[in-house]
């Protein structure tokens, strides 16, 4: 039993052994990439998983608070008298309720960048996951009849994709209203700003929540703006974060990096780089 033991133990570290050697051989051919710490975060971290759950348990929390105070609204685009009106929520899609890490990961092992000619047939595949928390959070707001709506950025060419991608996992998508706002299904909702589509909602609803990964899921003020813009609309609205408005931690990528190159998205990733280091607090070193 004990020689079984020591052979088995000496050809498992054999096989561990081949398999380090050849990924050391391996990773020589593989290109630094900036998307990659921040995807292997999102995809493998406990401590993303657990922040995204976190924040929509604090979610139910606000969505009874707001349910209990008729004079709540989280869009700043509600006016007049609305408190009679209707509940709903509004959520973003895209790394807010499904989780598109997959695709973020082929761009960093094919070296690639975002493309709507690669992007679409990725929504059109249907393989986005469950962002932690988000399925629970939306059917608890359909259970205290709050309705579920989300504002998106995708297309309107991806639209029947993204239903069936969302239903697949049971979220809540209504067949009589629309509740799946997509860029392009309006005239008016052309840009990738949000406002439009946000006064629509609030036309016939009271919003108790926002929820996104993106300063413009809230606010177009300042999305494209510099970082010391975006840091002043931030402090502008200090009182809503985590009350009105619930902020997913999205690293892979968002308008947070437009600021941060300008939103100069055809310079070369070096230069990209070098922008980004332009604008860092670094720490002087040791004396």
């Amino acid at each position: 039993m004990q020689r079984h033991f020591r052979n088995t133990a000496l050809a498992g570290a054999a096989a561990v052994f081949l398999t380090f050697g050849a990924a050391t051989a391996q990773a020589e051919d593989i290109p630094a990439n900036d998307g990659l710490n921040a995807t292997y975060w999102m995809q493998n971290a406990v401590e993303y998983k657990a922040n995204a759950y976190a924040l929509y348990q604090l979610a139910m929390v606000r969505l009874d608070q707001a349910l209990a105070d008729k004079s709540w609204t989280a869009a700043l685009e509600q006016t007049g008298d609305y408190q009679s009106k209707p509940p709903a929520v509004i959520l973003d899609i895209d790394e807010t309720v499904l989780d598109n890490s997959p695709y973020q990961a082929w761009i960093v092992e094919k070296d690639k960048y975002y493309s709507s000619k690669t992007w679409t047939p990725f929504v059109e595949s249907q393989t986005s996951r469950v962002i932690p928390g988000s399925l629970e959070f939306t059917k608890y707001a359909v259970s205290k009849g709050v309705k579920v709506i989300y504002v998106s950025n995708r297309k309107e060419h991806e639209e029947a994709a993204t239903r069936a991608n969302l239903k697949k996992f049971g979220y809540p998508v209504d067949e009589d209203t629309d509740v799946v706002l997509v860029r392009g299904e309006k005239e008016e909702w052309k840009s990738s700003n949000k406002t439009p589509r946000r006064e629509a909602v609030v036309a016939n609803y009271r919003v108790l929540l926002q929820l996104g990964d993106n300063l413009g899921d809230f606010t177009d003020e300042n999305v494209g703006g510099s970082p010391s813009e975006r840091l002043e609309t931030y402090k502008k609205y200090q009182a809503m974060w985590g009350k009105q408005w619930i902020m997913f931690a999205n690293p892979t990528y968002g308008s947070w990096e437009g600021a941060a190159i300008n939103n100069n998205w055809k310079a070369s990733s070096s230069e990209k780089r070098a922008m980004k280091h332009a604008i860092m607090d670094e720490w002087e070193g040791p004396k």
